[in-house]
């Protein structure tokens, strides 16, 4: 296997964690709407994912770090290509870190609610703004032979990259619901087991109909694999939630998410971006890649500093592991 390919099972690792990690935390903010009933409520789901919410940034950055370094050409066709898509995402991170700060700041209503609703659209929008992207990604854009995105925002806006984007905002907002299940005791823990039922008949509807049209399009044996363990996974996690094995139950939440992350990878290779215009005009891992130089070089440093990074997560999980519910939340803070 030579180098350009070993990177793009990294960067495909580093995605599937990122969605792994962050989904379940964009699904948390979406539920401050959907499950918590009062404020307390709304405090004891951020206080679930307030000690690593950051953290799990970390695998985007180290993402499009990777691809910026490792394959120079897809970034710069994919960055300038969906300039608006992920602006808009940035801007939500941006907008949710400094909401997650500031909204117990201040005591007065007004400015913690404007800040839960932050929360909220903030967890949303990239939810569904990153289905979008990669749906694309996978079907195929306007690149013309100079490998520059010649399509518009609204070629973006395609049936399936949209029904992308409704299945990841589903199955992140499925995979909150399990965390808030694993993490939280008392009614808000019951609700969010019954909640988890009925998302996850939508999610697992979605997928299905996503997963099917991409194996169709571009699939072959592997992927059809991990349609299968994606699709399992998920119908075992909702029979997990129902019977109350919530740990259980987000392991499998989360294999949907790797399964289906690597189905969409394994979809996609050898390209890295496909051009629906010609397909010689495509991004591969070949004509897109760095330096044999430059990919040694990275590998050397991903060796040495994954690991440290994995522990410290690790680590943070660990502290933070225990159940927490309404009764913890102090009664100066609204």
């Amino acid at each position: 296997m030579e180098l350009h390919d070993v990177w793009f099972v990294l960067i495909a690792v580093l995605w599937t964690g990122y969605f792994f990690l962050e989904g379940f935390d964009f699904g948390v903010g979406v539920l401050t709407k959907l499950l918590a009933r009062n404020r307390p409520e709304k405090r004891v789901l951020i206080n679930t994912i307030g000690p690593v919410w950051d953290g799990n940034e970390v695998w985007l950055l180290s993402a499009g770090g990777a691809t910026f370094a490792a394959f120079p050409e897809w970034y710069a066709t994919l960055f300038s290509g969906f300039y608006l898509p992920l602006l808009l995402i940035l801007v939500c991170l941006i907008v949710r870190g400094v909401a997650f700060e500031y909204r117990a700041k201040r005591p007065e209503e007004n400015w913690q609610r404007n800040w839960e609703t932050a929360i909220f659209w903030t967890s949303l929008i990239p939810a569904f703004l990153w289905g979008v992207a990669f749906g694309n990604i996978v079907r195929g854009v306007k690149i013309d032979q100079d490998f520059n995105y010649a399509g518009g925002v609204l070629d973006l806006l395609n049936p399936y990259a949209l029904l992308g984007g409704l299945v990841t905002l589903a199955l992140f907002t499925f995979h909150g619901t399990v965390f808030v299940g694993l993490k939280t005791v008392g009614e808000i823990r019951e609700r969010a087991r019954k909640l988890a039922l009925r998302v996850g008949l939508v999610t697992a509807l979605l997928a299905l109909a996503f997963l099917l049209w991409t194996q169709s399009d571009r699939g072959d044996g592997a992927s059809l694999v991990a349609v299968v363990v994606a699709v399992a996974s998920l119908v075992a996690a909702m029979v997990a939630a129902r019977a109350g094995r919530e740990g259980r139950a987000f392991a499998l939440s989360g294999l949907t998410i790797v399964a289906t992350v690597a189905m969409l990878f394994l979809t996609l290779f050898p390209n890295v971006m496909p051009s629906t215009l010609n397909p010689d005009w495509s991004l591969t891992v070949t004509n897109a890649s760095s330096s044999p130089y430059t990919l040694k070089i990275m590998t050397w440093c991903a060796a040495v500093a994954t690991p440290i990074v994995m522990l410290y997560q690790g680590w943070t999980y660990w502290v933070f592991r225990k159940r927490i519910g309404t009764q913890h939340i102090a009664d100066t803070v609204h």
